[in-house]
């Protein structure tokens, strides 16, 4: 019997917490230093954020091995996250409050999902990390729906920060996916390969 090979997506899930938290980081550097950020741009930004969380989501909830109520949790909050994108490109030029509840339900949407399909698979690498930057983006959803926005540089500086915020923990999140990734494959390979008993051919035979 042969050794049991590692699921072929844990190294890729590292791969993508990185890319996902550099991005991150580099959209609310690139919001918070533009102090005069207009609506418009403002939305393409979040826009081009819940469009790439959007897609992650969707792809995890097809390659995950989480339960059922976490796969389809983490569809709908892709699909969710993807409509809130073409919406935020549709009407970019919408009142800072509608901007606002886009990102706050998109944080939200998001946050839940990867808390609760991490919680459902004990087995995920790095499974503590994934529920606290679920958590973080929870916090964060809640924080820009419940502030009240008089400007969108108010918004901007604020889901900027959060943006920030959420890349650094999805970074720390990424490192110790990739060590819990190694260790996993570290544990299948010195694992005892198990071979069958063969039939003794020296065994005498009566006539």
């Amino acid at each position: 019997m042969t050794t049991p090979a590692p699921p072929t997506l844990l190294p890729h899930l590292w791969k993508s917490a990185a890319v996902s938290g550099v991005l991150a980081i580099a959209l609310g550097v690139a919001i918070v230093a533009w102090p005069g950020i207009s609506i418009a741009v403002a939305a393409i930004f979040f826009g081009v954020g819940l469009l790439l969380t959007g897609i992650q989501q969707v792809f995890f909830a097809f390659s995950l091995d989480v339960s059922a109520g976490g796969r389809v949790l983490l569809f709908i909050s892709g699909a969710a996250s993807l409509i809130l994108a073409i919406m935020a490109f549709r009407h970019l030029y919408d009142a800072v409050l509608l901007l606002a509840i886009w990102i706050g339900v998109g944080f939200i949407f998001r946050g839940v999902a990867t808390t609760v399909s991490a919680i459902s698979d004990p087995t995920l690498p790095g499974r503590g990390w994934n529920v606290f930057v679920g958590v973080i983006s929870l916090i964060a959803g809640v924080v820009v729906l419940a502030s009240p926005f008089d400007s969108i540089g108010t918004l901007a500086f604020v889901v900027g920060i959060w943006l920030i915020v959420i890349g650094v923990m999805e970074v720390v999140a990424a490192i110790a996916i990739r060590r819990a990734t190694h260790k996993v494959h570290e544990a299948i390979a010195q694992e005892p390969i198990e071979t069958t008993p063969e039939l003794s051919n020296t065994e005498d035979k009566s006539p």
